[in-house]
This record gives C-alpha cells, sequence and structure tokens, in this order.
C-alpha cells in the first residue's frame, strides 16, 4: 500500500463537498474515538503565528457565553428558569443564582443565547451575552 502524505489529504479535502466532509469528520471521529468539536478549541492556541491572530477579528463570534448578572426581585421564578435553560437540580440551580454574577451557559450559538437572555429577562433577572 503507497503511503499518502498530508499534501494529498490537503489535497482531497479541497476537492469534496461540504456534504462529504462532513461525513468524512464523522467517520474520523468513530473510526478514531474523538471529537473534532473538542480538539478544535486546543488547536487554536497552537497556531499562534501573526496570520493566524490577524485573521481571527474578521471572524464573526459563533459561540456565546450567557452569564447572569443580576437576580432582580424574583428569585423563584430565575431559578425556575435556570433550571429550565440547563440541567442543574433545585440545590444547584439556587447555588447558581445566589452567586450571580456566575456563567450560565457557554458555548451556545447567537440564537440561542439571545432566547436564553429572554427568557430571563421575562422572569426579572439580567443577563449578557459575551
Amino acid at each position: 500500500m503507497a503511503e499518502v502524505t498530508q499534501q494529498q489529504v490537503v489535497d482531497y479535502i479541497k476537492g469534496i463537498s461540504v456534504l462529504e466532509l462532513s461525513q468524512l469528520v464523522k467517520t474520523l471521529e468513530s473510526e478514531l474515538g474523538v471529537s473534532a468539536a473538542a480538539a478544535m478549541p486546543m488547536a487554536m492556541p497552537m497556531g499562534g503565528g501573526g496570520a493566524a491572530g490577524a485573521a481571527a477579528p474578521a471572524e464573526e463570534k459563533t459561540e456565546f457565553t450567557v452569564t447572569l448578572t443580576e437576580v432582580g426581585t424574583n428569585k423563584i421564578n430565575v431559578i425556575k428558569v435556570v433550571r429550565e435553560v440547563t440541567s442543574l437540580g433545585l440545590k444547584e440551580a439556587k447555588d447558581l443564582v445566589e452567586s450571580a454574577p456566575k456563567p450560565i451557559k457557554e458555548g451556545v450559538n447567537k440564537d440561542e443565547a439571545a432566547a436564553i437572555k429572554k427568557k430571563f429577562e421575562e422572569a426579572g433577572a439580567k443577563v449578557e451575552i459575551k
């Protein structure tokens, strides 16, 4: 069997469709027992060259952290929303609310972050999206 070079793999990936690439990633994840989502944040700091740093600000942010900044007057409703948005139990949700400001959910997309913010504002709390 002939040995395949990295450049040949890159050229192959450049030539396939996005759907085929997605299927390839899923196959690699299952075959190797890894997750591409977990590997990406670790790979980013390693690229720390000038070109990678210059390109980053031009990209639109895709992952956001929703942080509870103020509980407001209706703490019970805020605890209910925390339990709805996360999978925390009653005690954990209460502890999170009482220790505000505290991140509620990390790594969510823009639409989900906006929906979470709306739920908390309806409950009387204030949240910040970063």
